[in-house]
């Protein structure tokens, strides 16, 4: 039986019209390695399968049916992808730390009068799971969503930016005309980052509120972001 997901705590109260900001979970706002690491080797000492649960954690970002795929044959991914995630909120979400300057990050867009948007290809009450857990509120919480589809999401929301730390994330922040900010916290180095097209590449999240402000001048990579009332396009 699936455990229940809290309801999220309310948002704090936009204070004006700044820009709306996406934000990607794993790896760029929390650390989920070792959750999930313990999620795989319960789901290997359950199944009998030799999973290497150390190369799981080198490559988190994509959906779990792609990872499944390296250990389970075609027909078996949609059972794993059930027992994974019905193991995952006791195995996964209390070793599961938020990254520095991740809470810092979710602040400095409320002060500057935006919202705050996390879209990850992570199951939605999983990472609603974390969030709760941790005290990370954003306005809103979209799950399943990789790469170029994470689009619809920061379309339909208008965000100005996306923060993310795999190349997926680049493309799915350019695919929907969003700045794309990579913190090289996760599975992919700063050059490959830098060349899958991210606007600009911070080491972390601590450096993000800084280059916040300089965005909302309209002097940071990217250049100024979109007005409140014509969110996606660029002025």
């Amino acid at each position: 039986m699936d455990t229940p997901v809290p309801p999220p705590a309310p948002a704090p109260p936009r204070t004006g019209t700044g820009p709306t900001v996406g934000f990607d979970l794993d790896m760029t706002l929390i650390d989920s390695r070792p959750g999930i690491h313990a999620t795989w080797r319960r789901l290997a000492a359950e199944t009998g399968v030799r999973i290497d649960a150390d190369l799981v954690v080198t490559r988190l970002g994509p959906p779990l049916a792609q990872e499944l795929a390296y250990w389970f044959p075609e027909e078996e991914i949609p059972a794993m992808a059930a027992r994974y995630r019905a193991l995952y909120p006791d195995h996964a979400i209390a070793p599961t730390t938020a990254l520095p300057g991740a809470r810092a990050a979710l602040d400095a867009v409320r002060a500057a009068g935006g919202r705050t948007l996390v879209v990850t290809a992570k199951h939605r009450p999983s990472a609603a799971l974390h969030l709760d857990h941790l005290g990370l509120v954003p306005d809103v919480l979209v799950g399943e969503l990789w790469a170029e589809g994470k689009a619809e999401a920061l379309t339909a929301h208008g965000a100005a930016a996306y923060v993310g730390d795999h190349v997926g994330d680049v493309r799915g922040a350019r695919t929907a005309g969003a700045r794309s900010v990579a913190v090289a916290t996760g599975p992919c180095p700063e050059a490959e980052l830098a060349a899958a097209g991210a606007d600009v590449v911070l080491p972390d999240l601590t450096a993000f509120p800084s280059w916040l402000a300089a965005f909302t001048r309209g002097e940071a990579p990217g250049g100024r972001p979109p007005h409140p009332s014509g969110a996606g396009q660029l002025s």
